[in-house]
């Protein structure tokens, strides 16, 4: 299998996994880390249900092989996930030592890969992360997308509803 073939039938993964978010009513967003082709943890976003800001599937993805691993350190790991990372995510990459990260759609609003800022190569970080951009991008990009439109037609049929 190219690696190529590898990075999408891992995103493939990270998206079965934001389906399930979007399922509970969260952003859809799914993260998966994987240690020489094997899963080690999973995880998608559960801050509105959980009421954590640090709820995001990345930070939960690493909290959960981290205790797989019985180590804070991830080394050699790669974290694949459908958006871009936050800058809190990125930080958490960063102490995590994660070898490589792969992401699907940019995020122009708070991306820390490279749109916005670039805090897994910014010359303070202690550690460097490889980073790939762009897997399955459309597929992921049109997840977020069809979300929040539906979210907003939502919120504007219900302020319909509640005029007198």
């Amino acid at each position: 299998m190219s690696s190529q073939e590898q990075d999408e039938k891992w995103m493939k993964r990270a998206m079965e996994l934001a389906h399930q978010a979007e399922g509970k009513g969260e952003v859809p967003v799914g993260a998966v880390l994987v240690l020489d082709d094997k899963e080690i943890a999973s995880a998608y976003n559960l801050s509105i249900a959980a009421h954590d800001p640090c709820g995001h599937a990345e930070i939960r993805c690493l909290r959960e092989a981290g205790k797989a691993l019985e180590n804070y350190r991830l080394i050699d790991t790669t974290l694949y996930v459908t958006l871009e990372p936050c800058s809190m995510c990125a930080g958490a990459i960063i102490h995590a030592r994660v070898g490589r990260v792969v992401f699907g759609a940019k995020d122009q609003k708070t991306g820390a890969a490279g749109t916005v800022c670039n805090v897994l190569h910014h010359s303070s970080a202690n550690h460097v992360v490889e980073l790939s951009s762009g897997v399955l991008a459309e597929e992921c990009s049109q997840q977020l997308s069809q979300f929040f439109k539906r979210r907003r037609k939502e919120k504007k049929e219900q302020k319909l509803k509640n005029l007198p």
